[in-house]
C-alpha cells in the first residue's frame, strides 16, 4: 500500500509540474504566469521529497518559490501592463528557436522512454547516504560549481536592480 501511495503522489506531482509548466508559457497575464511558476516549483519540491532529498525540497520552496518568485512578482507589479511590451510582435527567429527547443525536448523524452522500455534503465541507481544533504550540496556549490553559483548570484542581483530601475522610471521616459 505504501508503494502505491508513493506512485500516486509522484503522478500528482508530475502532473502538477507539467500542467503548471504549460500554464507558465501559455497564460498571457504575466502575474498569473509567475504564480503558475510558483506551482511548478512547489511540484518539483514534492518530487525532491520523494527522492529523499529533504534539504533540496526545503531550499526549492524557500529560495526559489519564496525569495526569487517574490522578486519576479514585484517586477511584474512594477511594470504593470508594460510587462508584455518587449515580446509584442517578436521576431520570427524567436518562434523558430522555441519550436526547435520543443522538438529537441520531444526527442529526448522519446529516447528516454525507448531506453526504459528496452530494459536499459531497470537497474536502480546507487545513491549515497549523503545525497541531498546540506554538506554535499555546499561542497558541490563551492568546488565543482562555484563559477555557476557566483554567476547566478550576480544575475539575480542585476535582475533585482533592473526591477527597481524599471519600477522607478517615470512613465514619460518609457513612452518615448
Amino acid at each position: 500500500m505504501g508503494n502505491f501511495l508513493v506512485w500516486v503522489i509522484w503522478f500528482l506531482a508530475a502532473g502538477g509540474c507539467l500542467a503548471s509548466g504549460v500554464a507558465v508559457v501559455s497564460v498571457t497575464n504575466p502575474f498569473y504566469s509567475a504564480l503558475a511558476l510558483i506551482g511548478n516549483l512547489a511540484s518539483l519540491a514534492v518530487l525532491y521529497l520523494l527522492l529523499a532529498a529533504e534539504f533540496l525540497a526545503a531550499a526549492q520552496v524557500l529560495v526559489y518559490a519564496g525569495a526569487v518568485m517574490v522578486m519576479f512578482l514585484f517586477v511584474v507589479a512594477y511594470l504593470g501592463g508594460r510587462a508584455d511590451a518587449p515580446w509584442a510582435g517578436g521576431p520570427p527567429l524567436l518562434r523558430t528557436a522555441a519550436v526547435v527547443a520543443a522538438a529537441a525536448l520531444l526527442v529526448e523524452i522519446v529516447a528516454v522512454l525507448g531506453l526504459a522500455w528496452g530494459d536499459n534503465l531497470q537497474d536502480p541507481a546507487e545513491v549515497a547516504d549523503s545525497f541531498g544533504s546540506p554538506a554535499q550540496i555546499g561542497e558541490l556549490f563551492l568546488t565543482d560549481h562555484l563559477l555557476a553559483f557566483e554567476i547566478t548570484s550576480i544575475v539575480l542581483l542585476v535582475a533585482a536592480i533592473g526591477g527597481v530601475v524599471l519600477g522607478t522610471t517615470p512613465e514619460k521616459e518609457l513612452e518615448e
